[in-house]
């Protein structure tokens, strides 16, 4: 099984906020070009990675999407040279005070800052006990208002920059793991695939701007028209005050999701195939909206049959999210298997019930 921790803390170690993918993205086609025949950028920055299959043309085609944006802060405001912040996506606001941050400054440089909360005294009386609001938060950069104005402008992005940090059990926890953990898994499933024969065309994308519209999904399913789909993305793992039956243990095996979202003979073939691979997995269920890119794809054109696979993340959407390695490992095996178990008639199979 490859080892895909160092490409993993590397791109957890760059930005690449929800509608500025830029940095990351350069990684991952970096990374990609290697694996498949063709890489490209869609329209609006999505990475694309062709691999073509064996089979007789015109080929049949499958879409694994990973969303490559992360969730962060925007500059809304300048006070006496400290920044105002509002979000980019879904922030747990509990754990902001005391983040390492860097501030994507105007002026061209990427300043360190920290997120500061004033003391309880300068606060209203209503945010003295409780979590305190995001509008009270402020960013230090260390600079003077006098430089603070040179150099920054409202609109400058902000975002995490603590480090990656591997925790015992093959655990790693870092920022903006939701949901470059699924690039990382996507990318076994490509050097799985070295070697291997595959009748299908398989269309790797790295969608942008999941965390606030699902933009990349939406635009690469329309522009690449695959016959079936699947996202790879993240839900809740069990941990402190998170152990009820919405969650599920890290370590232990690949989550198939269930649902009006999920096309239920894709996964019906993707569970026969775990069990089949004595791959673990869990049933997680979805009775509605997703909330991945299993949506757009399933909803693009006339419908796409479309799958979901998952890992265990704990801490969603803070700076320490966390994930065991081996789950993507295990992700990214099924989904290579899975592609090469496609014949040339797989899609004349595919019936909704």
């Amino acid at each position: 099984m490859p080892d895909i921790l160092p490409f993993l803390k590397s791109i957890i170690s760059v930005s690449g906020l929800s509608g500025h993918e830029t940095p990351v993205a350069r990684l991952v086609e970096e990374r990609w070009r290697a694996l498949v025949d063709e890489t490209s950028l869609s329209r609006v920055g999505s990475v694309h990675g062709l691999k073509k299959g064996s089979g007789k043309s015109p080929r049949p085609s499958v879409m694994i999407a990973a969303h490559i944006d992360a969730i962060g802060m925007m500059v809304s405001s300048i006070e006496d040279g400290f920044l105002h912040i509002t979000n980019v996506g879904g922030i747990d606001v509990r754990v902001l005070p005391g983040a390492q941050v860097t501030v994507h400054a105007s002026s061209g440089e990427e300043l360190p800052a920290v997120i500061a909360m004033p003391p309880t005294k300068f606060l209203p009386e209503s945010e003295g006990d409780g979590v305190v609001a995001l509008k009270y938060l402020l960013v230090d950069t260390g600079l003077t208002p006098r430089e603070v104005k040179r150099k920054v402008r409202v609109g400058d992005l902000v975002s995490f920059a603590n480090e990656p940090m591997e925790l015992a059990g093959d655990v790693i926890s870092g920022h903006s793991l939701d949901n470059r953990a699924s690039v990382a898994a996507l990318t076994v499933c490509l050097e799985e695939l070295q070697g291997k024969d595959h009748v299908w065309d398989v269309r790797a994308v790295g969608t942008v701007q999941e965390e606030t519209n699902y933009l990349g999904a939406y635009t690469s399913a329309f522009q690449l028209r695959p016959d079936i789909a699947i996202a790879v993305d993240g839900t809740f793992a069990k941990g402190p005050g998170a152990n009820g039956w919405q969650t599920h243990p890290m370590g232990k095996g690949v989550g198939i999701c269930m649902g009006p979202n999920m096309h239920p003979y894709l996964h019906k073939k993707l569970t026969e195939l775990a069990d089949k691979l004595e791959i673990p997995w869990f049933l997680d269920v979805a009775p509605k909206h997703s909330g991945t890119d299993a949506y757009p794809m399933q909803t693009t054109m006339e419908g796409i049959p479309t799958a979901l696979i998952e890992y265990p993340l704990r801490y969603m959407h803070t700076t320490v999210e966390a994930v065991a390695v081996k789950d993507l490992q295990r992700a990214g095996r099924l989904l290579a298997e899975f592609i090469v178990s496609l014949d040339a008639d797989f899609v004349k199979e595919i019936v909704w019930e």
